[in-house]
């Protein structure tokens, strides 16, 4: 784990997730918003990251408030569109 413990198993491994939520979920917004806007994370998407986190622990950390976080943030309503 990123804080040096060390795990067995997949029970050891949910069971590590579990200890640090917060990092597993800004993890995987990271990777949804790479995937949504289509390029890599940039150090100007991070407030937004950090927001989806904030509000999706405030919603006991739902998959569809990381997806609804995503949609809102600025960073993907402001994305260029692809051209020709």
């Amino acid at each position: 784990m990123p804080d040096g413990s060390k795990f067995a198993g997949v029970a050891g491994l949910e069971t590590g997730l579990l200890k640090h939520p917060d990092l597993f979920v800004s993890t995987l917004t990271e990777k949804l918003l790479t995937f949504a806007l289509g390029r890599g994370i940039e150090p100007s998407d991070a407030p937004a990251v950090r927001k989806i986190v904030r509000d999706a622990k405030a919603n006991d950390y739902r998959f569809s408030s990381i997806i609804v976080g995503i949609v809102n943030s600025a960073p993907f309503t402001m994305r260029k569109a692809a051209g020709p």
